[in-house]
């Protein structure tokens, strides 16, 4: 799958984020609030940025029969090219923005004694936020702020479960976004006038990825 420079540009600003709080010991404290040993942390952060870059196809939306097709100036492809619209859109699942926030998720859930309760109580209380803040962005994904999630899940956490908040916030944060700002909208996917959409990816990665990493700072 084709990716765009714009993405370059947002995982090489995300690599220099990680380098500062690296450097500020802050990512060191929220990964220990989850457990991981350093050389797991170091694996964990850099498949994620690595994957964001790997789609997996999955299916294809077409165009409503009537519709006005106008074909958006994003995405790009791989050096600039355009990809043009054609009236269908590749949906695609993507490996850093989904894939690896859904094991690790599941490898807490099975790790720490988190009741189903809880967990299914925050992530619902992730989504619903997600879905009523998410916006469809023509040409481009699914757009939302970066703060209220993170903001939300630890709140949530806290409240539910205060002696596990870091890995509830961490699995209801990034499987809240996942659902609520990706899997609910994928109705709105013909609205995008794009020819790949990827859940967990374009304008999703970064709110899943900084969502995970706040809500257990705050948690």
């Amino acid at each position: 799958m084709p990716v765009a420079p714009l993405h370059f540009l947002l995982l090489f600003i995300l690599v220099v984020f990680l380098l500062i709080l690296l450097q500020l010991e802050i990512l060191s404290l929220v990964l220990s609030k989850l457990g991981l040993s350093p050389g797991s942390a170091v694996t964990l952060l850099f498949s994620t940025l690595l994957g964001s870059a790997i789609n997996i196809p999955l299916f294809t939306l077409h165009a409503k029969p009537g519709e006005v097709i106008e074909p958006p100036p994003l995405p790009r492809g791989f050096l600039g090219q355009p990809l043009p619209y054609y009236g269908k859109t590749v949906v695609a699942i993507n490996v850093g923005g989904a894939l690896i926030p859904i094991g690790f998720s599941l490898y807490l859930f099975n790790i720490k004694p988190l009741p189903y309760l809880d967990v299914l109580f925050g992530i619902t209380i992730v989504t619903a936020l997600s879905y009523v803040v998410s916006r469809p962005i023509k040409g481009l994904g699914i757009g939302m702020p970066i703060l209220l999630a993170p903001l939300a899940a630890a709140l949530a956490a806290i409240l539910l479960n205060p002696d596990y908040s870091p890995s509830l916030a961490y699995i209801s944060g990034t499987l809240g976004v996942l659902i609520g700002a990706d899997l609910l909208r994928l109705k709105d996917i013909r609205l995008l006038a794009t020819p790949i959409a990827s859940i967990g990816g374009a304008g999703t990665f970064d709110g899943i990825f900084f969502t995970g990493i706040i809500a257990v700072l705050l948690a």
